[in-house]
Protein backbone atom coordinates (compact mmCIF):
# COMPACT_ATOMS: atom_id res chain seq x y z
CA UNK A 1 0.00 0.00 0.00
CA UNK A 2 1.21 3.48 -0.70
CA UNK A 3 0.92 6.33 1.84
CA UNK A 4 -1.61 9.13 1.56
CA UNK A 5 -3.42 6.76 -1.61
CA UNK A 6 -4.82 4.06 0.74
CA UNK A 7 -8.50 4.16 1.54
CA UNK A 8 -8.40 7.31 -0.54
CA UNK A 9 -12.02 7.80 -2.78
CA UNK A 10 -10.94 8.20 -6.54
CA UNK A 11 -13.19 9.30 -9.67
CA UNK A 12 -12.32 8.88 -12.40
CA UNK A 13 -13.84 9.53 -16.65
CA UNK A 14 -12.42 7.64 -19.35
CA UNK A 15 -11.86 4.74 -17.28
CA UNK A 16 -12.93 2.34 -19.91
CA UNK A 17 -9.51 2.13 -21.74
CA UNK A 18 -6.09 3.88 -21.85
CA UNK A 19 -4.95 6.31 -19.11
CA UNK A 20 -8.13 5.92 -16.78
CA UNK A 21 -8.49 2.48 -16.74
CA UNK A 22 -4.17 1.85 -15.93
CA UNK A 23 -4.56 4.46 -13.32
CA UNK A 24 -7.59 2.93 -11.97
CA UNK A 25 -5.93 -0.50 -11.78
CA UNK A 26 -2.66 1.07 -9.97
CA UNK A 27 -4.67 3.18 -7.50
CA UNK A 28 -6.25 0.44 -6.47
CA UNK A 29 -3.41 -1.86 -6.23
CA UNK A 30 -2.83 0.79 -3.42
CA UNK A 31 -5.49 0.68 -1.33
CA UNK A 32 -7.46 3.26 -3.33
CA UNK A 33 -11.58 2.80 -3.85
CA UNK A 34 -12.18 3.71 -7.52
CA UNK A 35 -15.19 4.71 -9.20
CA UNK A 36 -15.26 4.20 -12.84
CA UNK A 37 -17.19 6.51 -15.44
CA UNK A 38 -17.31 5.88 -18.79
CA UNK A 39 -19.68 5.45 -21.59
CA UNK A 40 -18.80 1.63 -22.39
CA UNK A 41 -20.77 0.15 -19.66
CA UNK A 42 -19.53 -3.45 -20.18
CA UNK A 43 -15.53 -2.63 -20.29
CA UNK A 44 -15.98 -0.34 -16.48
CA UNK A 45 -18.23 -3.24 -15.24
CA UNK A 46 -15.79 -5.92 -16.19
CA UNK A 47 -13.14 -3.27 -15.05
CA UNK A 48 -14.49 -2.88 -11.73
CA UNK A 49 -15.43 -7.18 -11.20
CA UNK A 50 -11.97 -7.64 -11.97
CA UNK A 51 -10.75 -5.05 -8.98
CA UNK A 52 -13.37 -6.15 -6.30
CA UNK A 53 -12.46 -10.11 -7.13
CA UNK A 54 -8.55 -8.90 -6.27
CA UNK A 55 -9.62 -7.37 -3.02
CA UNK A 56 -10.29 -3.63 -4.12
CA UNK A 57 -13.31 -1.39 -3.84
CA UNK A 58 -14.87 -0.60 -7.31
CA UNK A 59 -17.67 0.91 -8.61
CA UNK A 60 -18.71 1.13 -12.34
CA UNK A 61 -21.69 4.08 -12.92
CA UNK A 62 -22.38 4.93 -17.30
CA UNK A 63 -21.47 8.40 -17.28
CA UNK A 64 -21.01 10.61 -20.87
CA UNK A 65 -18.55 13.50 -19.53
CA UNK A 66 -20.63 15.75 -21.84
CA UNK A 67 -23.97 15.85 -19.92
CA UNK A 68 -23.27 17.56 -17.10
CA UNK A 69 -25.98 15.57 -14.96
CA UNK A 70 -24.38 12.04 -15.90
CA UNK A 71 -21.00 13.82 -14.25
CA UNK A 72 -23.01 14.91 -11.13
CA UNK A 73 -24.37 11.50 -10.87
CA UNK A 74 -21.08 9.36 -11.32
CA UNK A 75 -19.56 11.82 -8.08
CA UNK A 76 -22.46 11.79 -6.15
CA UNK A 77 -22.50 7.77 -6.21
CA UNK A 78 -18.87 7.72 -4.93
CA UNK A 79 -20.39 10.09 -2.15
CA UNK A 80 -22.96 7.83 -1.23
CA UNK A 81 -21.04 4.47 -1.54
CA UNK A 82 -17.77 5.04 0.10
CA UNK A 83 -18.58 8.83 2.26
CA UNK A 84 -16.93 11.13 0.61
CA UNK A 85 -14.89 12.30 -2.70
CA UNK A 86 -10.82 12.50 -2.00
CA UNK A 87 -9.58 12.71 -5.91
CA UNK A 88 -11.77 13.60 -9.07
CA UNK A 89 -9.80 12.63 -12.25
CA UNK A 90 -11.29 14.37 -15.31
CA UNK A 91 -9.26 12.44 -17.61
CA UNK A 92 -12.24 11.41 -20.55
CA UNK A 93 -10.53 12.94 -23.76
CA UNK A 94 -10.52 13.05 -27.48
CA UNK A 95 -7.96 13.56 -30.24
CA UNK A 96 -9.60 13.80 -34.10
CA UNK A 97 -6.82 15.91 -35.35
CA UNK A 98 -7.41 17.19 -39.14
CA UNK A 99 -5.97 20.45 -40.75
CA UNK A 100 -8.80 23.34 -40.03
CA UNK A 101 -9.26 24.02 -43.76
CA UNK A 102 -10.93 20.39 -43.86
CA UNK A 103 -13.51 22.27 -41.58
CA UNK A 104 -14.30 19.13 -39.27
CA UNK A 105 -17.01 21.06 -37.65
CA UNK A 106 -18.73 18.17 -35.96
CA UNK A 107 -14.97 17.01 -34.37
CA UNK A 108 -13.70 20.37 -33.20
CA UNK A 109 -17.47 20.28 -30.99
CA UNK A 110 -16.93 16.92 -29.89
CA UNK A 111 -13.75 17.72 -28.85
CA UNK A 112 -14.27 21.05 -27.12
CA UNK A 113 -17.65 19.29 -25.31
CA UNK A 114 -15.35 16.28 -23.84
CA UNK A 115 -12.00 18.37 -23.22
CA UNK A 116 -13.31 21.04 -22.33
CA UNK A 117 -16.55 21.13 -21.05
CA UNK A 118 -16.09 17.94 -19.76
CA UNK A 119 -13.46 18.90 -17.42
CA UNK A 120 -15.77 21.14 -16.04
CA UNK A 121 -18.23 19.10 -15.55
CA UNK A 122 -15.92 17.15 -13.64
CA UNK A 123 -14.91 20.42 -11.41
CA UNK A 124 -18.76 21.13 -11.15
CA UNK A 125 -19.35 17.73 -9.01
CA UNK A 126 -16.98 17.33 -7.23
CA UNK A 127 -15.94 20.95 -5.90
CA UNK A 128 -19.15 21.16 -3.92
CA UNK A 129 -18.21 18.28 -2.01
CA UNK A 130 -14.76 19.54 -1.62
CA UNK A 131 -15.39 22.59 -0.22
CA UNK A 132 -17.52 20.94 2.66
CA UNK A 133 -15.30 18.70 3.32
CA UNK A 134 -12.50 20.91 3.38
CA UNK A 135 -10.09 18.64 1.53
CA UNK A 136 -9.67 17.16 -1.56
CA UNK A 137 -7.73 17.31 -5.00
CA UNK A 138 -8.75 17.39 -8.84
CA UNK A 139 -6.72 16.14 -11.02
CA UNK A 140 -6.90 17.19 -14.84
CA UNK A 141 -5.46 15.88 -17.71
CA UNK A 142 -3.78 18.55 -20.46
CA UNK A 143 -1.23 16.76 -22.81
CA UNK A 144 1.98 17.92 -24.56
CA UNK A 145 -0.27 19.62 -27.34
CA UNK A 146 -1.24 22.02 -24.54
CA UNK A 147 2.39 23.50 -24.54
CA UNK A 148 2.75 23.08 -27.98
CA UNK A 149 0.92 23.68 -30.88
CA UNK A 150 1.33 21.23 -34.32
CA UNK A 151 0.08 21.48 -37.60
CA UNK A 152 -3.42 19.16 -37.72
CA UNK A 153 -3.51 19.63 -33.57
CA UNK A 154 -4.91 23.06 -33.55
CA UNK A 155 -8.27 22.27 -32.14
CA UNK A 156 -7.03 19.62 -29.67
CA UNK A 157 -4.41 21.70 -28.58
CA UNK A 158 -6.61 24.87 -27.93
CA UNK A 159 -8.80 22.36 -25.78
CA UNK A 160 -5.58 21.30 -23.92
CA UNK A 161 -4.45 25.05 -23.56
CA UNK A 162 -7.74 25.50 -21.66
CA UNK A 163 -7.20 22.68 -19.24
CA UNK A 164 -3.96 24.12 -17.78
CA UNK A 165 -5.85 27.54 -17.99
CA UNK A 166 -8.55 25.96 -15.98
CA UNK A 167 -6.65 24.20 -14.10
CA UNK A 168 -4.61 27.56 -12.46
CA UNK A 169 -8.03 29.13 -11.91
CA UNK A 170 -9.19 26.55 -10.01
CA UNK A 171 -5.78 26.18 -8.21
CA UNK A 172 -6.34 29.72 -7.07
CA UNK A 173 -9.26 29.73 -5.79
CA UNK A 174 -9.71 26.54 -4.38
CA UNK A 175 -6.83 27.80 -1.51
CA UNK A 176 -9.61 28.31 1.32
CA UNK A 177 -10.73 25.19 1.35
CA UNK A 178 -7.67 23.01 1.24
CA UNK A 179 -7.88 21.80 -1.95
CA UNK A 180 -4.87 20.23 -4.07
CA UNK A 181 -4.98 20.73 -7.80
CA UNK A 182 -2.79 19.05 -10.12
CA UNK A 183 -2.67 19.23 -13.90
CA UNK A 184 -0.73 16.37 -16.22
CA UNK A 185 0.62 16.75 -19.46
CA UNK A 186 1.46 13.50 -21.11
CA UNK A 187 2.91 13.09 -24.69
CA UNK A 188 2.55 9.94 -26.82
CA UNK A 189 1.36 7.15 -24.61
CA UNK A 190 0.11 4.13 -25.66
CA UNK A 191 -3.99 4.53 -25.59
CA UNK A 192 -6.91 4.43 -28.26
CA UNK A 193 -6.72 8.06 -28.06
CA UNK A 194 -5.50 8.12 -32.08
CA UNK A 195 -8.44 6.31 -32.98
CA UNK A 196 -11.00 9.13 -32.27
CA UNK A 197 -9.12 11.03 -35.36
CA UNK A 198 -11.11 10.97 -38.31
CA UNK A 199 -9.46 11.60 -41.25
CA UNK A 200 -7.27 8.26 -42.35
CA UNK A 201 -4.12 10.21 -43.56
CA UNK A 202 -4.01 12.17 -40.46
CA UNK A 203 -4.56 9.08 -38.07
CA UNK A 204 -1.72 7.29 -40.12
CA UNK A 205 0.89 9.86 -39.22
CA UNK A 206 -0.08 10.14 -35.97
CA UNK A 207 -0.06 6.49 -35.46
CA UNK A 208 3.42 6.72 -36.79
CA UNK A 209 4.53 9.27 -33.94
CA UNK A 210 3.12 6.78 -31.62
CA UNK A 211 5.45 3.80 -32.72
CA UNK A 212 7.59 5.59 -29.44
CA UNK A 213 4.78 5.83 -27.22
CA UNK A 214 5.45 4.70 -23.33
CA UNK A 215 2.95 2.52 -21.66
CA UNK A 216 -0.22 3.83 -20.15
CA UNK A 217 1.15 2.87 -16.59
CA UNK A 218 3.69 5.91 -17.05
CA UNK A 219 0.85 8.51 -16.65
CA UNK A 220 -0.18 6.27 -13.66
CA UNK A 221 2.29 6.59 -11.67
CA UNK A 222 2.55 10.63 -12.10
CA UNK A 223 -1.00 10.41 -10.72
CA UNK A 224 0.21 7.86 -7.96
CA UNK A 225 3.27 10.64 -7.04
CA UNK A 226 0.68 13.51 -6.97
CA UNK A 227 -1.93 12.02 -4.84
CA UNK A 228 0.87 10.54 -2.57
CA UNK A 229 2.32 13.73 -1.28
CA UNK A 230 1.69 15.00 2.32
CA UNK A 231 -0.70 17.06 2.38
CA UNK A 232 0.54 20.11 2.67
CA UNK A 233 2.49 19.66 -0.63
CA UNK A 234 0.28 20.42 -3.85
CA UNK A 235 2.01 19.41 -6.94
CA UNK A 236 0.16 21.41 -9.77
CA UNK A 237 1.96 20.03 -12.68
CA UNK A 238 3.53 17.24 -14.40
CA UNK A 239 4.54 17.14 -18.17
CA UNK A 240 6.27 14.17 -19.28
CA UNK A 241 7.01 12.52 -22.60
CA UNK A 242 8.77 8.91 -23.79
CA UNK A 243 12.27 9.90 -24.28
CA UNK A 244 12.58 9.99 -27.63
CA UNK A 245 10.17 12.08 -28.58
CA UNK A 246 11.10 15.52 -29.68
CA UNK A 247 8.39 17.87 -29.63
Amino acid sequence: MSKNIEGKVVVITGASSGLGEATARLLSAQGASVVLGARRVDRIQSLADELTRSGGKALAIPTDVTDSDQVKRLVDAAVQTYGRIDVMINNAGLMPHSPLERLKIDDWNRTIDVNIKGVLYGIAAALPHMKQQKAGQIINVSSVAGHKVRPTSAVYAATKTAVLVISEGLRQEVKPYNIRTTVISPGAVATELPNSITEPDIAENVRKGYEIAIPAESFAQAVAFAMSQPEEVDVNEILFRPTRQEI
